[in-house]
């Protein structure tokens, strides 16, 4: 038995994931996966979202062994997820059996306009400081993250009442912004096995960030060819495939 934990982005909780938990353990033999919220996201919502991304780690193997999980777990994390899941790999490497880093960037890969593409901060102050309505709110999410040419309306639906339910401080948005704007990863690769997947559709982020990952730690990397920032909404099949070649490589070496 493996267990994944997977680590969302920016103000995003575990609704987000939609189904894309299930068809993964479906898919890897003996896989488990747990999903957990940063504080100031989903069920915890009305809490104060830490200020660090060191600070988002302590928070999360605080979770982890409320959950019961002691040994090595294996990570899946998208954008400010995947940056947890770095600091995380570098200071507890004991908690870590393997990493996925999903369309992730940070300093001291990348420079600020490929981590955060220039024409975007228009629609994330509106979101941060606008107050939109939950609709309008997941609509402009949706044209940044996913590179479909529709809307999903049933998917779109359950955002928006994930947003009703459990809505995200402005304040605990700011926070997450600068700690993601402020993080600094260490340049030397981490001591357990990292696999970088990217999208070359994504709008938020550049692509070339997460080819600097990878090539910087020596990591395998694999680009989907048209997928938004959102990889595992816009093709969970591909990411899946990914992921399960990569664990079966892994295990198949001598």
């Amino acid at each position: 038995m493996s267990n994944w934990v997977f680590l969302r982005g920016l103000t995003r909780e575990s609704a987000h994931w939609g189904d894309f938990p299930v068809r993964f353990a479906s898919a890897l033999p003996g896989a488990r996966v747990h999903l957990i919220d940063l504080a100031g996201n989903g069920l915890r919502c009305h809490e104060r979202s830490p200020g660090t991304v060191a600070a988002m780690v302590a928070d999360a193997r605080a979770q982890l062994h409320s959950l019961g999980l002691t040994g090595p777990v294996h990570l899946l994390a998208l954008s400010l997820g995947g940056m947890v899941a770095t600091e995380w790999l570098h200071s507890a490497p004991q908690d870590i059996a393997s990493a996925v880093l999903v369309n992730t960037s940070m300093r001291p890969f990348s420079p600020l306009h490929h981590r955060l593409q220039p024409h975007n901060l228009p629609t994330l102050l509106r979101l941060v400081a606008g107050r939109p309505s939950p609709d309008t709110a997941e609509r402009l999410i949706w044209r940044m993250t996913s590179a479909r040419p529709d809307v999903d309306d049933a998917v779109l639906a359950s955002w928006v009442a994930a947003r009703r339910q459990r809505p995200v401080q402005a304040a605990n948005a700011l926070r997450q912004l600068l700690a993601a704007a402020r993080f600094r990863a260490p340049a030397q690769a981490p001591q357990r096995p990292v696999l970088v997947l990217t999208s070359r559709g994504d709008r938020l982020v550049s692509t070339s960030c997460s080819e600097a990952l990878a090539r910087a730690w020596g990591s395998p990397l694999a680009r989907h060819p048209g997928a938004g920032h959102d990889l595992p909404l816009d093709d969970p099949g591909w990411v899946i495939e990914q992921v399960r070649d990569w664990v079966e490589r892994r295990s198949s070496r001598p």
